[in-house]
C-alpha cells in the first residue's frame, strides 16, 4: 500500500521563512530543507527525497562515492540530482571546476576564499536538471527552490562555508575528489515517452521523470522497485492515501491506482533503477463519465501526520 512520507523540517542559515506553496512554516524558522522519508524511521529506503529552499549561496561540498565512504564505515556514498522548481533572475548553480587545477592549487583557492572562482556556475531556471556524481564539487547559489534526489546518505565534505563558522572537511574530501575533472552542465531535456511521461535523467543509483496526468483520470503505477512521488502541482489519491502539492507518497513492490481530481497532477518521479521503467504505467482513463471526484484539497490542508523540526547543518 502507499505510503504518505512524513516530511522533516530542516533549519539552514541559508533558508527562508515563506515555504509557500509548499508547506506552512508553523515555526517560523528559516527552513532550508525538506526531507520526505518513509513513516517509520526504521524502514528501509535507499532514496531521500528532498525540497531545498536558498535565501543565500550554500557551501561548497562534495560528496563521497560508495568505496570512500564505506572505508569511513558509512553505507553509502551520496550521487544526487537537482530539478529546478523555481529561481530569481540571477539564480546559479555551481557544478564542478572550470578548469583542471592540481591538489596543492585547490587547497590554496580554499584557503584564500577564491575557490568561489573556480566552481563552474550555470544559470539555472525552472525545470532544468542537474546531475551531481558523487565526487563532484558542487554548489547551490541565493534564489532557488529545488527538488533533490539523492542515495539515502548524509555524508558531506564542506570546503568553504563564506565565513559561516562551521566545520570543514578539507583532508577528507581532498582525499576523494578529482580536482582535475572537466566541468559538468545542465542534463539535456528528454523526449517524452508518452504524453504523461518525460523521463529527465537516469544514473546507476535511480531514474528521474516528470509525470503529468489530466484531471479526473485513473491510471495502474507500478512501482517495481522503491519509487517516489513528489506532488508538484494539483493533486491525487494513490489507493486511497490523499496527497497535494507538496506531499510524496512512497510505493515498492506494488501496483496502485492513482486518481486525480479536478486540477490534475504534476509530480516528480524518482525509482531505485538506472534505467527507465517501461512499463511505469498502465494507460490514463477519463473517470468524468463515472461522476468524478470530490473538490480537491487546497494546498497545505492536508499536511501529512506531523512534521519534525530538525537541527541538521550538514549542507
Amino acid at each position: 500500500m502507499a505510503e504518505r512520507a512524513a516530511m522533516k523540517l530542516v533549519p539552514k542559515p541559508w533558508g527562508r521563512v515563506d515555504l509557500g506553496p509548499w508547506i506552512q512554516n508553523k515555526a517560523r524558522a528559516a527552513i532550508g530543507e525538506i526531507w520526505y522519508e518513509r513513516p517509520h524511521a526504521d524502514a528501509p529506503a535507499s532514496l531521500l527525497l528532498k525540497l531545498l529552499f536558498t535565501t543565500q549561496a550554500l557551501s561548497i561540498q562534495v560528496h563521497p562515492d560508495d568505496a570512500f565512504a564505506q572505508s569511513l564505515g558509512l553505507p553509502r556514498g551520496k550521487t544526487e540530482a537537482w530539478y529546478i522548481l523555481s529561481a530569481d533572475a540571477h539564480a546559479q548553480v555551481g557544478v564542478g571546476l572550470t578548469r583542471p587545477v592540481s591538489a596543492a592549487e585547490l587547497r590554496a583557492a580554499i584557503e584564500d576564499g577564491s575557490i568561489e572562482k573556480l566552481v563552474n556556475w550555470l544559470p539555472v531556471k525552472a525545470g532544468d536538471v542537474i546531475s551531481v556524481p558523487a565526487g563532484t564539487i558542487h554548489a547551490i547559489g541565493a534564489g532557488v527552490v529545488l527538488a533533490e534526489v539523492q542515495q539515502a546518505s548524509d555524508a558531506t565534505f564542506r570546503l568553504f562555508d563564506y565565513g559561516r563558522g562551521r566545520e570543514l572537511h578539507i583532508d577528507l574530501a581532498m582525499a576523494m575528489l578529482n580536482p582535475t575533472a572537466t566541468p559538468r552542465g545542465l542534463e539535456p531535456e528528454q523526449k517524452r515517452l508518452c504524453d504523461a511521461r518525460r523521463p529527465l535523467l537516469s544514473c546507476p543509483y535511480f531514474t528521474l521523470e516528470i509525470l503529468r496526468l489530466p484531471p479526473f483520470s485513473r491510471t495502474q503505477l507500478q512501482a517495481r522497485p522503491e519509487t517516489w512521488i513528489l506532488a508538484l502541482e494539483g493533486d491525487a489519491s494513490f489507493q486511497g492515501v490523499e496527497t497535494v502539492t507538496g506531499e510524496a507518497v512512497f510505493l515498492e513492490h506494488e501496483t496502485t491506482e492513482i486518481a486525480t481530481g479536478a486540477h490534475g497532477l504534476k509530480a516528480l518521479v524518482a525509482y531505485a533503477s538506472p534505467h527507465v521503467a517501461v512499463d511505469l504505467l498502465d494507460g490514463v482513463r477519463s473517470s468524468a463519465a463515472q461522476g468524478g471526484f470530490s473538490p480537491p484539497l487546497k494546498t497545505g490542508e492536508a499536511i501529512s501526520g506531523a512534521w519534525v523540526l530538525t537541527t541538521e547543518t550538514h549542507a
